[in-house]
C-alpha cells in the first residue's frame, strides 16, 4: 500500500519505515499523524516481520509539526472565539495526534529510530515511542514546544522522563535548547552515535538482524515486560514477568534452541 508522508519496505525480517517529506525536512503534515495507524497495525499482524526501523530521507530526520499543513485539520488553534464545543473537537483531535504515536510504542515488534540532523518538536515526539534510538554525530535534538506558546501534548512529556530522567527531561522542556548528537548520548537519549548517515543506517540494520535472529517470542515477550515495569513496584513487575513467562514457555522456540545448542548450530527460530 502507497502513503503520502511515509515509505515502507519490507526486507526479510526487517520492515523499514520511511519519513519520505524531505523537501518539507519532513515536518509532519496531516498523513505523518494518520497513516502511522495502518502502517503499524500491518507491521504488527503480519508475523513475518520481527523488527521495525524508523528512518528517514533527505537531511533531516523531522522538524516538527508542519503549523501550516496542519491548520486545516487544528483550526482551532487560531480561533478568536474559544467555546466549550470547539474545546471538545479540540480534544477529540488531540487524542487522536496521540494515537497516532501510542500506536508506535504498542507495536509487538521491537523499533529502532535512526535519526540525522534536526530531530525536534513532533519528531522527538516519535522517536521517544520507539525501543531504541541512535543518531549520526549531525543529530540535533529539541523539545521546542514552549517555545511557540504550546504544551507538548502528544507523548513526548510522558515518555521522555523514563528515557533520560525528570531532571533531563525539564531541562529541555523548559529552557527549548537544542543538544547535540553527543549531548543526547551523555543523558541516554540515543544509544549510540554513527559518524555519517551512511553509518547510521547500516549499524540500525545490523541490530536490526541481530534482534532479529532471536526467538520473536522471547523478544516480544520482554518488550512487553519492559514496558508494563514503568512506574510498577519490583514487586508488581516480577509477578506480571512470571504469568508472561507461563505463557511463553514452552514453545518451539524454546525447543529449537536446546536442540541447536546440543548440536552446536545456530538456532532458526519461528516465533511459535
Amino acid at each position: 500500500m502507497e502513503y503520502k508522508y511515509y515509505l515502507v519496505e519490507k526486507k526479510g525480517h526487517i520492515a523499514w519505515v520511511w519519513l519520505n517529506r524531505p523537501e518539507k525536512k519532513n515536518a509532519m503534515n496531516p498523513p505523518a499523524w494518520k497513516e502511522t495507524i495502518p502502517i503499524f497495525e500491518d507491521l504488527d499482524d503480519d508475523d513475518n516481520i520481527r523488527v521495525v526501523i524508523i528512518a528517514a530521507k533527505g537531511s533531516d530526520f523531522n522538524t516538527g509539526i508542519d503549523l501550516v499543513g496542519m491548520l486545516g485539520e487544528l483550526n482551532e488553534l487560531t480561533s478568536p472565539v474559544q467555546t466549550a464545543a470547539m474545546k471538545r473537537s479540540f480534544l477529540k483531535k488531540l487524542l487522536k495526534l496521540q494515537d497516532g504515536l501510542s500506536c508506535i510504542e504498542k507495536c509487538r515488534k521491537p523499533v529502532i529510530a535512526a535519526v540525522q540532523g534536526m530531530c525536534f518538536g513532533g519528531g522527538l515526539d516519535l522517536i521517544t515511542a520507539c525501543d531504541i534510538r541512535l543518531c549520526s554525530s549531525d543529530a540535533q535534538f529539541s523539545l521546542l514546544e514552549a517555545a511557540v506558546g504550546m504544551v507538548a501534548d502528544v507523548g513526548v512529556l510522558q515518555r521522555i522522563p523514563n528515557i533520560i530522567g525528570q531532571g533531563h527531561a525539564r531541562s529541555m522542556a523548559y529552557s527549548c535548547r537544542r543538544i547535540n548528537a553527543a549531548r543526547a548520548k551523555e543523558i541516554n537519549l540515543v544509544n549510540d552515535v554513527y559518524e555519517s548517515y551512511d553509518e547510521l543506517l547500516k549499524e540500525a540494520e545490523s541490530l536490526a538482524n541481530d534482534i532479529a535472529a532471536n526467538s520473536p517470542l522471547g523478544v516480544q515477550a520482554s518488550k512487553v515486560v519492559l514496558k508494563y515495569g514503568i512506574g510498577k513496584s519490583v514487586e508488581d513487575g516480577l509477578l506480571f514477568n512470571a504469568a508472561v513467562s507461563n505463557y511463553t514457555i514452552p514453545s518451539n522456540d524454546v525447543i529449537t534452541a536446546f536442540k541447536a545448542f546440543t548440536e552446536k548450530k545456530k538456532p532458526e527460530f519461528t516465533g511459535s
